[in-house]
């Protein structure tokens, strides 16, 4: 909420991270933190799930002829996961914006059937371009740093939590810094009533009202929810990634040990 509510009055004047928090409560009260969220935790499940199954499949597409991974396949792969992720839940991101920042809602429900009404089908998917821009390099990115350093760390120090999560950290870290402006476009094009037709057009805008910082409007308190949310996302993955290798290759010993104690009594009868 804070930093979609940075944004949105930046259009109106100059605000700060203190001064949205300050806002905030004395407008909505501490509830006002969290409006928005629901639809923010229903979204973030199919999202993150289709992320990370889909960044998994488009690596073994873009695998070389020699079965290895390139830093452009592994970049090409994030970039395909996170448009590919972007894509089947944007209209849940519309809906938790439009929540969090236009009054008189409640429900998503009624921010839906509204939307219906008034702007059509289409306005579920307003501002995807700029989503779809911003998100692509910014999951390239952040999944290609952790792959790449992960696999240049000693075989000891790859298989510990705390390596996995300092790693998501940092690339997570150079990630958001790279692409914030792109997520400021984004959700300036999201809103109802928005001035902006295109990205470029969108940029330009932005430049002329609040110059180049105001590309970065929110980007602390966004920086404060991306970081912790990105880094435990990938290193609970990771993880999970590890437990089941490693339970795929206690079940092949156990199944090679059996299928030789079977070769081995079939010889003694």
């Amino acid at each position: 909420t804070h930093s979609i509510r940075v944004g949105q009055e930046s259009a109106k004047k100059a605000i700060g991270f203190i001064e949205a928090i300050t806002l905030i409560a004395k407008e909505e009260g501490i509830k006002g933190y969290w409006k928005g969220n629901l639809p923010q935790v229903i979204r973030v499940l199919p999202y993150s799930a289709v992320q990370l199954f889909a960044y998994e499949t488009y690596k073994k597409l873009f695998k070389g002829k020699d079965g290895e991974l390139s830093v452009i396949g592994r970049l090409a792969a994030g970039a395909c996961a996170g448009m590919t992720s972007t894509f089947v839940t944007y209209p849940l991101d519309v809906l938790r914006l439009r929540l969090a920042v236009e009054p008189g809602y409640q429900t998503m429900s009624q921010v839906a059937l509204n939307m219906l009404r008034e702007e059509g089908f289409s306005s579920f998917y307003h501002g995807l371009g700029p989503a779809l821009i911003g998100i692509a390099p910014y999951i390239a990115v952040n999944f290609c740093i952790f792959d790449l350093v992960k696999k240049a760390l000693p075989e000891k120090y790859r298989q510990k939590t705390q390596t996995s999560l300092l790693t998501a950290v940092v690339s997570a870290g150079v990630a958001t810094l790279t692409c914030y402006p792109l997520d400021t476009i984004r959700r300036q094009m999201q809103m109802k009533g928005t001035p902006y037709k295109s990205v470029i057009d969108a940029f330009a805008g932005i430049v002329e009202r609040d110059g180049v910082t105001g590309l970065y409007r929110g980007f602390v308190p966004n920086a404060l929810k991306t970081l912790p949310n990105s880094s435990i996302r990938l290193t609970t993955f990771d993880i999970v990634k590890r437990i089941i290798a490693g339970s795929e290759k206690e079940f092949q010993r156990i199944t090679e040990e059996n299928r030789k104690k079977q070769n081995h009594n079939a010889k003694i009868e």
